[in-house]
């Protein structure tokens, strides 16, 4: 049974890879220390809520790992990355948002109808005014949707069949869709969805690669490419008489060592972590409090199909592959059990299909050798590529080198800074026989699904073949509105692709967020879909001055 071997495994495992994580990294703590970071939400769907009774206001420090790095500069709907979702997502509002449960809630839209399946109308917020005090119009809701449908970036690939988009009315906005599309609302309450100040894009007084106006709580007030951001508190957003924090500097610190100590000193009031080490490192300072966020975000291992003459090219040597890769030993081991196993659908998701099914999952171990023996795959060493930047990557490489050692897969871990991975992995062709990498999971399972088919995600075309089976089941999941339907289908397509097990998910991404207690209570969600830990900022609450 699947169950037992992997315990059996999983205590074999453990004492392996923390020896080699020593080598790496600082030494993570046993999995049953970190877990004494207990979780405890202070209100359902909650890690934190801002205590409404502190009365001050003033300036906040927040300490991140890395900037936000584009091509298209501050443009936030060609932005590609959580980070500048994060960051852009400051000055920018969306239509609509989404809070707690991954439910969509009004934005700058109070409201919407939907007279049938393919047609949204929203009610537009005309209070909400850019920053320059001009009043939002239904032109520029119009002119930003239709400029991100044209923009062909990859989040107009998001936006799902728009067929028209229309200012119906002095406060309204249609859209219609050529079919239906359940994710629709979802890709509107990202940044790259943010509503324009299309009538200074359209005169050329404003430049978006360089300048940010939107009708978001803040303003930038100065930007240091990789060492700061300062946002000051946007005079005309509609709800400023209630901003506790009145300027945000973010500070750009790359060593994490150097964030828990500004966290420790009170020289940051926030701070972003990588490591789940974190949450025992800090557990001894009094004003810190850890907390480790749910993301739908989540690691997987590529397997590439697409090079000739490798043993990958066969489907059952790359299930006997994916039988052998332990998703919970990962979490246990390399995580302390600080995450979860997924499949395709991020498992934090309502309507998520569920990983014990997969049928790597009800395969066993000795099927898996019986499977490498047989096809002669075990002569030939894989190697598995990583980047650097993560360390985390190549830990997971290192258990799952330790995994398939034991069916018989010998594998060399190869590791690269960053644009050598890129290159390797999304070259053309693909130059890999596995990768471990991230995806964004989104706030709609069916989101991250458009990445198993290679037609639409492009970026893995050199590595994953196309299957017509898989490529239906992933547009039913988009086109399916009914809840209990959709579920059918994910589970379906989770099995589908576990099966052909080119993209293997693994566990759920950690995000550690430090904050000071004496400094800040902020409201801190228990899952988080778009990477925005600041997510709640405007309900932050600071104390007043002494």
């Amino acid at each position: 049974m699947k169950q037992n071997r992997t315990r059996a495994r999983a205590a074999t495992g453990t004492a392996l890879a923390l020896g080699l994580a020593c080598v790496l990294s600082s030494c993570a703590a046993p999995a049953s220390e970190s877990g004494s970071a207990t979780q405890t939400e202070a209100a359902p769907g909650f890690l934190a809520v801002a205590d409404d009774a502190l009365t001050g206001s003033g300036a906040l420090t927040v300490q991140l790992d890395y900037d936000t790095s584009e091509a298209d500069g501050l443009d936030p709907q060609t932005a590609q990355t959580a980070r500048s979702w994060m960051i852009m997502g400051l000055v920018y509002e969306t239509l609509v948002t989404t809070d707690e449960n991954f439910e969509i809630q009004p934005g700058l839209a109070t409201a919407w109808e939907q007279p049938d399946d393919t047609t949204y109308v929203f009610t537009i917020d005309t209070a909400a005014t850019f920053s320059n005090g001009r009043a939002l119009t239904p032109e520029d809701v119009v002119g930003s949707l239709q400029r991100q449908m044209e923009s062909l970036s990859v989040w107009s690939g998001q936006m799902g069949p728009v067929e028209s988009i229309e200012a119906t009315g002095a406060d309204q906005v249609t859209v219609k869709l050529s079919e239906p599309y359940a994710p629709f609302l979802a890709a509107l309450a990202n940044t790259p969805a943010a509503i324009l100040p299309m009538q200074e894009v359209n005169d050329g007084s404003v430049d978006l690669t360089t300048t940010m106006l939107g009708t978001g709580p803040y303003l930038v007030d100065a930007h240091r490419q990789d060492e700061s951001w300062t946002f000051t508190a946007n005079p005309e957003w509609r709800g400023g008489d209630d901003l506790a924090v009145q300027t945000l500097e973010l500070q750009i610190v790359d060593q994490e060592s150097t964030r828990q100590a500004a966290l420790r000193e009170g020289s940051a009031g926030l701070a972003n972590f990588v490591s789940i080490d974190a949450l025992t490192q800090l557990a001894d300072a009094p004003d810190a409090r850890v907390l480790n966020q749910s993301q739908s975000d989540f690691y997987y291992v590529n397997v590439n199909s697409q090079t000739p003459g490798s043993p990958l090219e066969d489907q059952d040597v790359r299930f006997a592959i994916n039988t052998a890769i332990d998703r919970q030993a990962i979490a246990d081991i390399v995580f302390a059990g600080e995450t979860a196993p997924t499949g395709v659908t991020p498992s934090n998701l309502p309507g998520a299909c569920s990983v014990d099914a997969l049928p790597s999952e009800q395969a066993t171990i000795e099927d898996a050798k019986k499977i490498i023996e047989e096809s002669g795959a075990g002569d030939t060493t894989l190697n598995m590529v990583v980047y650097t930047s993560e360390p985390v990557m190549g830990q997971i490489a290192q258990l799952i080198q330790q995994q398939l050692d034991e069916i018989g897969v010998t594998v060399e871990i190869e590791q690269f800074d960053t644009a050598t991975y890129n290159a390797r992995v999304f070259g053309a062709p693909a130059d890999f026989d596995l990768s471990v990498g991230w995806f964004a999971g989104y706030v709609d399972p069916s989101m991250v699904t458009k990445w198993w088919n290679p037609e639409q995600a492009l970026f893995n075309a050199g590595y994953t073949g196309v299957h017509e089976d898989l490529n239906e089941l992933i547009t039913a999941g988009a086109s399916e509105t009914d809840p209990e339907a959709r579920a059918e289908v994910f589970t379906e397509l989770c099995a589908t692709a576990d099966e052909y097990s080119e993209i293997v998910p693994l566990v759920h991404r950690p995000s550690i967020v430090g904050f000071d207690t004496a400094a800040l209570s902020p409201t801190i969600q228990s899952n988080e879909g778009y990477g925005n830990i600041l997510r709640d900022i405007t309900e932050y609450r600071l104390p007043a001055a002494e």
